[in-house]
């Protein structure tokens, strides 16, 4: 792994923490400023309550791992997901919706990881396709 993470607990981290949109739906930053969510944690209390105990506090752990973005795989769970909105953005900016531009910049501004940060730049440079045929083999 690019930072020293572990990339089995990266992947575990990854695919846990999107879990609660399941419940809350994913609310566009727009939106938040007008409607009040559950937390994450909340949420995945609610969704593990009926789990066995320690089921439910490996999921529960996890998800507050991912929030507090204090160890490697955290931050590079974290940032997959922010280059994932990043690709979203240029994808659309090749499209022709120079809009996303603000979306691509402010979305690659809050990066944190030496590696994302190289990625967010080499996407930048390439149409989307380039980007799959050279990253996503």
């Amino acid at each position: 792994m690019m930072e020293g993470a572990d990339p089995a607990k990266v992947a575990l981290l990854a695919t846990l923490h999107d879990t609660q949109e399941t419940r809350v739906g994913d609310i566009p930053w727009i939106g938040r400023r007008y409607l009040t969510a559950a937390s994450n944690e909340d949420v995945t209390a609610d969704q593990v309550a009926d789990s066995h105990p320690r089921v439910a506090d490996g999921i529960k752990s996890l998800i507050a791992e991912y929030e507090a973005r204090e160890t490697p795989e955290s931050q590079v769970a974290h940032d997959a997901d922010l280059l994932d909105c990043a690709l979203q953005g240029l994808e659309y900016l090749q499209q022709g919706h120079v809009q996303a531009r603000e979306w691509v910049n402010s979305t690659k501004a809050k990066l944190k990881t030496s590696s994302a940060i190289a990625l967010a730049d080499a996407a930048k440079g390439m149409t989307i396709t380039e980007w799959q045929r050279t990253y996503l083999r």
